[in-house]
């Protein structure tokens, strides 16, 4: 995905944001504090996935400066999210805004702390990447292996009791309810 169409996709999820807000009152502080206050896609992932996943152990802040950090590293990152929001947008009947997959779907969220998870394992910092997977599958009943390789584009439909293990190698498709362990779904 080039710089202008990951620029695309978030200028449509600000749009949606701002009509939503104007729209729902009751959630323009929700819209502003998840969406609008963020200059990009990253800083909003970062934010949402950090107040997802945080716990006693690890608060919010220090978990989104883990993200951050793995963004910051690797950029292809926040353009795989993308695809995969454009996935669930194009995808999904029940979903009709760019910024659904972002605000409200598990199995997005999923998706891009694994990734997260997968960064942290490549650079040898296992512990990390084991303790946020767990973080995970707590928080969304998602169990997916930091070692995993799954490709962009990808959609987690529903997402509650999906499991993809340590050797599954996932390409550009939906995964419905599934266990992945050692094979290439693609």
């Amino acid at each position: 995905m080039s710089c202008e169409e990951l620029e695309i996709v978030w200028n449509n999820i600000k749009a949606e944001a701002r009509t939503l807000a104007d729209c729902e009152p009751m959630l323009a502080s929700f819209y502003h504090a998840t969406l609008l206050k963020h200059e990009n896609l990253g800083s909003a992932l970062s934010y949402m996935l950090a107040n997802k996943l945080s716990s006693p152990i690890m608060p919010a802040i220090a978990i989104r400066e883990v993200v951050e950090e793995a963004y910051a590293a690797d950029p292809e990152m926040i353009a795989s999210a993308a695809c995969d929001i454009q996935a669930v947008r194009t995808r999904d009947p029940a979903v009709d805004k760019y910024s659904t997959p972002l605000l409200y779907l598990k199995g997005f969220h999923a998706l891009q702390a694994y990734r997260i998870g997968h960064w942290l394992w490549n650079q040898g910092r296992r512990a990390l990447a084991i303790f946020l997977q767990n973080q995970v599958s707590v928080t969304f009943q998602v169990d997916i292996h930091p070692a995993a390789k799954i490709g962009r584009g990808i959609m987690l439909d529903h997402a509650t009791g999906i499991v993809v293990g340590e050797t599954a190698v996932i390409e550009k498709r939906r995964i419905d309810s599934a266990i992945c362990d050692a094979w290439r779904y693609g």
